[in-house]
This record gives C-alpha cells, structure tokens and sequence, in this order.
C-alpha cells in the first residue's frame, strides 16, 4: 500500500529519532536538565541512525521484556550476544522471526524480519550467522508544497556473522562482524543535497560465564553476559551532512534456570542496557555549540570519543547517565520441554526515551520444531510500533540434546 503523510513521518521518526526543538528549550543549571517554558525537564533521549538495529528480533525474547543476554541459546541469540553460542547443547539450530510494525496505523507492509541460525563445529566453537530486514513499506515523496516527487520503498538490512568459544568450561567469549544498509530517501534531494543510501561497518564483542551448581537437589544453570554490539563506523545519508552515530550497545545480561523436576523448569532473566552514544547537550547549554560551526559538538565526536566519553558525558551528570539504562525483566516456564509461557516488563526512564511495557509469551515445541508469539502491552502513555500486535518466530533444531 502507499502510505499518506501520517505514515511517512512515523517513519521518519523510526529512523532518525526525535530531535529536541530547541527553540522552545533552556539549560537549566540548578534542575540540571533543559526545561521548557513552564520550567519542567523535558527528555533528552540519546539519538542515533538506523535504531532498527536495536529492535528485538525474536518472540521468545519479547516475551520476556526483551532480555536475552544470558538466557537459553537459541537462532536469535546473535542480536542478544553472540558467545552464548559457544554453550549450545545441539549441533545446529534455524530460526525465521516476523515482526508487524505499525499495524494500528493500518499499514500492512512495515515488518522486520531476522533469519538466524548456529552450527557447533567442535565442543569448543560454534560459528553463527544472521540476516535482517526492515521494511519501510511504499512512501509518496512530495515536495514543501505538496506535489508529488515519485514513490519510494525504504528499507535497511544488517548482515552478521559470529565465532564463539570456550576458554575454559564455564567461561566463553566472541567476535562478530556486520554489514548495515540502510535506504531510506536514496534518489531524492533535500535542496541542493542529493539523498543517497547509508552503509555502515560494525562489530560485536562478548563475554558469557555458564556454571550449573547443584542447590539442595535442584539442578540449576546460572549464567553473566556482557556483550558490546554495533561497535562500528558511523554513517550518512548525504555527501555533505555530518556523519551520525550507529547504537553501539552496552548489554549486562544474568539468568537463572531452576529445573524443579523432569517436567518443570523455570527460568529468571534480567537485562540492563545502555546505548553507547553521545549524549546531547540541549540548546541553551553552555557546550552546545562550542566552537561555534552551528552544528552541536556532541554529533562531531569520532566513533572511539563518543563510545568511551558516553559513560560521563550527560549534562546533569551522574544521575543521568544511570538513567540511560533501560531495564528489562523475564520469566519463562517450560512444563515437559514442549510448551512455554513467558512474561516480562521493560522499563526506561522518562527522560530516556519513556518506553514502558508489559510483555507476556506462548512457545510450543514439537520434535524438532518450535512456535513461539509475543505480545507487548504499554503501561504508560507513550505509545509503540508494536501495540496490539503479535510476533512470531519458528525454529528449527537439529541433532543433539535440548537447549532448553
């Protein structure tokens, strides 16, 4: 379908975030935040291009308020981090995962979907592989009068593939490479500006320690995670516009499995994550603009300056960059390893970004055969892509014994 103009901004705004308008804004040294005109602190959400990196894939982790650093490996677990792989109980294991976007603005052709999968290539690496697409659906370009400009079909994809290994028998560790792309306006001119399409390189670190202690009888896994993704080049869409940051991302990932008898297990997941971008300085602010060009400085920092300055750079100080963690909390239930319910809340401040949500899950094994949904329900006002909306995944495992 072609979208109107409603559409078209919400995509835009999936792509490039919200700018603050700065007009309307000041520093505010004692509240320590900017303020609008009535003298409350308005959000200052960090920003970066092509947030659909950010998206979680799968439903089995959007089950569970979107943690899955240190859960049960799975096809998904890449997006999540990757050298969990390494602890993979079967040889190989394939997922497809589906993603409606935007259904309650009746759009039809905005969805994200991931392919994913792993193969154990000895008891001490497994190597793994993912694909995913972002669908923009079909706009109408128009120009500031209104005329038509011709129609477009924006979409952006990410390309990964990843080695994990043990170093030891309970710690494993990874490295993942990517490719992004992302065409969202590409053919069309801002001005004299010609739009062209965004291509980025990154990589992905990571860490997992897995033991299974023996509490009172119970047999019990426990697992820590911390996973740096999206490490890479930042990227634009124009010859002569500043470059933009990509959403490197900071994961601290924990889970715990209790297996309370041959038919019963549950699991405790909890994920904290903190973009690793610049903050921004709101207009007003002393260091805005510092040097004067009339472009903010926090955007010219290099990749490595805004990745390391990232954890003490927020204007208020402290106190805020605690608030740039977003929390995410699970629960899964398995009862006979073949049927799964799942429940979760993900929470960021409201300075942050203000997204708050309740998640619940279904998952049904069969054989080698797996179906799982998730469904997102907002505790607050802000409204998501994904209200009333169902996501899928399927998987496919192979040979070996079961992950879960």
């Amino acid at each position: 379908m072609k979208s109107n103009l409603l559409s078209i901004i919400y995509c835009i705004l999936l792509s490039f975030s919200i700018a603050q308008v700065e007009a309307q804004v000041i520093w505010n040294p004692e509240a320590q935040c900017a303020t609008d005109v009535n003298g409350q602190c308005v959000p200052n959400t960090l920003l970066s291009a092509v947030p659909f990196l950010t998206i979680i894939p799968d439903a089995i982790g959007g089950g569970m308020g979107d943690a899955g650093g240190a859960t049960a490996v799975n096809p998904y677990s890449m997006h999540y981090n990757s050298s969990k792989l390494a602890f993979a109980d079967r040889e190989s294991s394939f997922g497809l995962s589906y993603t409606p976007w935007l259904r309650n603005l009746g759009l039809t052709d905005v969805f994200l979907a991931y392919i994913g999968g792993y193969k154990r290539i000895s008891d001490q690496e497994t190597f793994g592989g993912s694909f995913r697409y972002f669908s923009l659906g079909e706009i109408n370009f128009t120009d500031i009068n209104g005329g038509p400009l011709g129609s477009g079909q924006p979409r952006e994809f990410e390309l990964t593939a990843a080695y994990a290994r043990k170093l030891s028998p309970k710690l494993s560790a990874a490295v993942g490479a990517k490719f992004i792309y992302s065409n969202l306006a590409s053919g069309q001119s801002i001005g004299t500006i010609d739009v062209t399409s965004g291509k980025a390189f990154a990589a992905d670190i990571s860490m997992t320690y897995h033991s299974n202690p023996d509490l009172r009888g119970i047999g019990t896994d426990f697992a820590f995670a911390a996973s740096v993704t999206n490490l890479g080049s930042k990227i634009s869409y124009t010859a002569s516009a500043a470059r933009e940051f990509i959403p490197a991302n900071l994961r601290l990932a924990t889970a715990y499995k209790m297996n309370m008898d041959e038919y019963n297990t549950v699991t405790f997941a909890l994920d904290l994550n903190k973009l690793l971008v610049p903050t921004p300085y709101p207009f007003g602010h002393p260091e805005f603009d510092d040097d004067g060009d009339g472009t903010a400085d926090y955007r010219q920092k290099s990749t490595f300056g805004g990745l390391f300055g990232s954890f003490a750079d927020a204007p208020g100080g402290f106190g805020e960059e605690l608030k740039e963690f977003a929390i995410s909390i699970g629960a899964e239930y398995w009862y006979d390893q073949q049927f799964a319910v799942r429940a979760g809340y993900f929470y960021e401040n409201a300075l942050k970004g203000d997204r708050q949500y309740l998640t619940i899950g279904l998952g049904l094994k069969y054989n080698v055969i797996g179906i799982d949904i998730a469904y997102l329900a907002p505790t607050n006002s802000q409204r998501s892509p994904l209200d009333n909306t169902l996501r899928f995944s399927f998987t496919f495992n192979g040979f070996g014994d079961d992950a879960q």
